[in-house]
């Protein structure tokens, strides 16, 4: 039998020594190049900034669809209270008039939603309530374009889907909000 040395022994072995070192750079590697993910809020294209006074135009009131939100949470409608479950249908029909009453917006290239919060609004809430006005615009869109194109709005070309939008604009107005229960 051969005589094994020691030399022999010691070279099958795996030095362990610097692992935890490269676990540990690896880890710190990690940790600095990851990007975490933050809540973007809502995202809307605001005006371009000007230092000209702005052109004030009287609207009619028939063309603008007020929501209010207070400090609990609480929708008053064109001076009615309201329920959030009701509101995506009411600003749809607000919008769309279809049976041409005289206290609607006389068309869809004339109707604004103009929404005005409390400084006590949750933001949950006032999420919400952008959400479900933004929704009805979606919605009477899509009904829109699945009336003149037979598909959804998503699926139209981009000259269709910009005829849509010229015919039924989002126009959302937001105002300053208010101190609890200024107003």
């Amino acid at each position: 039998m051969a005589k094994t040395s020691i030399k022999d022994r010691m070279s099958n072995e795996v030095n362990a020594g610097s692992m935890a070192d490269i676990a540990f750079l690896l880890l710190i590697f990690f940790l600095v190049t990851t990007t975490i993910v933050e809540d973007k809020g809502v995202l809307v294209k605001l005006p371009p900034w000007s230092n000209e006074p702005p052109d004030i135009q009287q609207l009619k009131t028939r063309n603008v669809y007020s929501v209010l939100v207070n400090a609990q949470n609480q929708l008053l409608v064109r001076g009615e209270p309201a329920d959030l479950e009701t509101l995506r249908e009411n600003a749809k029909e607000f919008i769309m008039n279809p049976n041409k009453r005289a206290d609607m917006a006389e068309k869809p290239t004339k109707a604004i939603v103009s929404m005005k919060n409390d400084r006590g609004t949750k933001y949950a809430t006032y999420l919400e309530v952008y959400n479900e006005i933004k929704g009805a615009y979606n919605e009477l869109r899509n009904e829109e374009a699945n009336k003149r194109f037979g598909r959804d709005y998503e699926f139209c070309t981009r000259e269709q889907r910009k005829e849509i939008r010229d015919d039924i604009p989002l126009v959302i107005s937001e105002a300053e909000p208010t101190s609890f229960g200024e107003e």
